[in-house]
């Protein structure tokens, strides 16, 4: 490479001196992005967490109300929370307790209330509402409530349900789901085997395809 290719060092710090008046803004318009950016993912991750522990305090005030006997004070915190997970808990820790109170209608309500998305918890308050409205004579809304289940509890509710509307046949298919679902050892197996002799169906028996 010839000399004359070489820039020296005078020349070389024009050049860049020349390069950043013409780019300057352009440099400081992105540095000044970049820290919006980081303030503004910082400030969005410490709101979320203050919301997570605010919304965990609402709820731990709906468990102790609960505990204390003060089942109007939990629904009214329970009807403060955001969050369905949280809120889900509280409508059944709320319903179970009104339930033992002697107040079933409040349970009732209380459980249709809290409809939710959440794939672990809803069916969990499907089934024990389906089962408070069998006990009280609304057993056509739990066959509603539990159509499609899969789990063993709740095909047995759901047996329940039909027999009390005199559809066996569906209710002896509810049982032998139920059956087919729970493990041969479990505790509740011979229930649901009673259930289905009671409807006119048969256990299959162990060992049997």
């Amino acid at each position: 490479m010839a000399i004359d290719d070489i820039y020296d060092d005078h020349e070389q710090g024009e050049r860049v001196r020349d390069w950043l008046r013409r780019n300057s803004l352009g440099l400081a318009g992105g540095i000044a992005i970049g820290l919006a950016l980081i303030g503004g993912w910082q400030w969005w991750n410490k709101h979320q967490h203050g919301q997570r522990v605010a919304e965990g305090q609402r709820y731990q005030q709906v468990v102790d109300a609960i505990a204390a006997g003060d089942l109007d004070q939990a629904g009214t915190h329970a009807g403060a929370l955001e969050s369905d997970s949280y809120a889900m808990l509280a409508a059944l820790s709320l319903g179970k307790a009104q339930f033992d109170a002697g107040d079933t209608e409040a349970a009732i309500a209380t459980l249709r209330g809290a409809a939710s998305s959440d794939p672990a918890l809803d069916p969990v308050r499907r089934h024990r509402l389906a089962q408070l409205l069998i006990e009280t004579g609304e057993a056509a809304e739990a066959v509603d409530l539990l159509a499609g289940s899969a789990d063993p509890a709740a095909l047995e509710t759901l047996g329940d349900a039909q027999v009390t509307l005199d559809r066996h046949e569906d209710a002896r298919e509810s049982y032998q789901a139920a059956l087919r679902n729970l493990d041969v050892a479990a505790p509740q197996r011979g229930l649901v085997e009673l259930k289905l002799i009671d409807a006119g169906g048969e256990p299959a028996q162990a060992g049997a395809i």
